[in-house]
């Protein structure tokens, strides 16, 4: 542009009419005023606006994809998915991973991995590229981690379900979650719960992320992160803002 100072982007989620959430993204140069300005549009649009600076994933794919990428990796581990549901279910999530990574799409969620990956070193499971490249790429293909009929899978009730799934997966999210915070992806701990609520169905009981890691305690979550990176390796390894 020859003036730099107005480019913003407003990135919607799907499906737009439901999700109240907009990402506001601003670069470098972005004049703040512009950013007010979009900000109201997005308020006039009945969205709410969540300024993010411009990086890989912005806020909210950036703090989803290791959460859906651990699921992914207990899924070869041998854990079936409505084990791994059931994890996300008993904290409070709406939606299990493996079955919002269906909904999303295998093929996207793959291709917003290697996005990432490439920027962030985010290490894909070779599931995932086997279950693309079969055509398995979830509730569109009628076939992905759960098989669908006209739309709808029958997802078994499971009734116990190891601590160490929740955790490996909500650390993967509250770590990332941190990360963004200390490269100031986004400014404000509360906004970003706001973002991660609103984008991602977190369970809002607890939060947010950075309220329910407060809840926990910094010393609690390094401890976890330490035990983790131990036992999985590096993927666990403690954000420098905690």
């Amino acid at each position: 542009l020859q003036d730099p100072s107005r480019l913003v982007g407003m990135h919607f989620f799907n499906p737009v009419a439901q999700m109240q959430l907009v990402e506001l993204i601003h670069g470098e140069q972005t004049n703040p005023d512009y950013v007010k300005d979009a900000a109201a549009c997005i308020t006039k649009l009945g969205k709410l606006p969540l300024p993010v600076r411009s990086s890989p994933g912005f806020l909210v794919n950036r703090v989803l994809m290791p959460y859906l990428l651990e699921a992914i990796t207990l899924y070869e581990e041998g854990i079936s998915g409505p084990v791994i549901d059931q994890a996300a279910l008993n904290f409070g999530m709406p939606i299990g991973p493996m079955e919002l990574a269906d909904t999303v799409g295998l093929d996207v969620c793959l291709q917003v991995a290697e996005s990432l990956s490439s920027e962030l070193g985010n290490k894909i499971p070779s599931l995932l590229r086997k279950m693309v490249d079969r055509g398995s790429v979830g509730k569109k293909s009628g076939e992905g981690f759960y098989r669908y009929f006209r739309g709808k899978s029958r997802v078994q009730k499971v009734n116990r379900v190891p601590d160490e799934l929740q955790e490996r997966l909500l650390l993967r999210l509250i770590n990332e979650s941190m990360q963004c915070l200390h490269e100031g992806v986004i400014e404000d701990p509360g906004l970003l719960d706001a973002g991660i609520v609103f984008g991602t169905g977190f369970a809002p009981f607890h939060g947010g992320p950075m309220q329910y890691a407060a809840s926990l305690g910094t010393n609690h979550i390094r401890n976890l992160l330490k035990k983790y990176e131990t036992l999985q390796g590096e993927r666990f390894r403690a954000s420098p803002g905690w």
